[in-house]
């Protein structure tokens, strides 16, 4: 089978499409014909090793897993003798961020992983499209209490988390202000923002409005950039660690002396997330956005499509 390998962290070009064994499921395991995955910015980091403390969980000097690759739609094609919730013929999709070996033609996972039934009517890239940057949405909108009364401020409000949170946010009801360039204004209203802000032509630090939280899904700000557009007891989430560090620091100072506050959205959960969205898009409340589609053999332009930020919502990788 193809499969997506590397045996060292670096960019795009130490990727390389290989003939490899398809794996064999054990008791627990179910074997997946993966039919889409995403290539995303986790994806970057487990690519480069970068920030280099994700090293102490996916490999100090060299990788662990060989084949990259955090989420997955497919069909399975052979279930472990133990296996209870699914069988043969199964359209399956899932996500694990500290990697699932996905990038490949087939795949083995266990079954009490985050793996869920495709809701009827939806295809294997509508779905897969639904999976890391839902997760993350989510993971910060789970750190805070978003009720209808109050202003959210979205920065990268296209990116797969941010056009996740965009839609997550107005199913609690909240008035949405989302930052976005100009060619992205249309999808992002139709998302359902209140209100866009285009960072090609305006500096949204310098907005007049104030908010209540303010969600910077690229990690291209920082809480003291935008400190002055929170309320009195406004809350910041990044995605990022922030210059020096800052936002794994800051929640403990800020909660100390009170008043704005900076929140770190650790991720937990990726069933419930998955869960969640699958519910959404069955009832028609939330949009997958794709970008482009590659194929195997393009998995370094993909690569390096997403790391160069300009992707809008996801970018999929199609094995079939």
């Amino acid at each position: 089978m193809k499969a997506i390998r590397r045996i060292k962290y670096g960019g795009p070009e130490v990727l390389k499409v290989e003939s490899v064994s398809k794996p064999i499921p054990k008791n627990d395991e179910l074997l997946i014909r993966v039919h889409c995955t995403t290539v995303n910015r986790t994806d970057c980091s487990m690519l480069t090793g970068k920030p280099y403390i994700i090293r102490a969980f996916i490999g100090i000097f060299n990788p662990k897993q060989k084949v990259l690759g955090t989420d997955f739609a497919g069909q399975i094609e052979a279930v472990g003798e133990n296996v209870k919730s699914f069988a043969i013929g199964d359209r399956v999709w899932g996500f694990q961020d500290d990697g699932l070996s996905s990038q490949a033609e087939y795949m083995t996972v266990s079954e009490n992983k985050a793996v869920i039934k495709i809701p009827e009517g939806f295809s294997y890239q509508e779905v897969v499209a639904c999976a890391e940057g839902a997760h993350y949405a989510n993971n910060f909108i789970n750190k805070v209490n978003i009720n209808a009364n109050d202003r959210v401020l979205i920065n990268g409000a296209t990116g797969a988390i941010g056009s996740a949170a965009v839609q997550l946010i107005k199913h609690s009801g909240a008035t949405v202000t989302a930052i976005t360039n100009t060619k992205n204004i249309t999808l992002v209203k139709s998302l359902g923002a209140d209100r866009v802000i285009d960072y090609q032509k305006e500096d949204f630090t310098k907005d007049l409005e104030r908010y209540n939280f303010i969600l910077d899904t690229v990690g291209k700000s920082s809480f003291f950039k935008c400190k002055h557009l929170l309320s009195s007891d406004g809350t910041y989430i990044s995605s990022e660690l922030g210059p020096y560090i800052q936002n794994v620091y800051l929640p403990l100072i800020t909660k100390i002396y009170g008043g704005k506050r900076v929140k770190f959205p650790l991720p937990f959960d990726c069933k419930k997330s998955l869960l969640l969205v699958s519910q959404l898009l069955s009832q028609g409340k939330f949009k997958p956005v794709i970008d482009k589609i590659y194929n195997p053999e393009q998995v370094k332009k993909a690569y390096q499509y997403v790391a160069s930020g300009q992707k809008t919502g996801n970018v999929i990788l199609s094995f079939t």
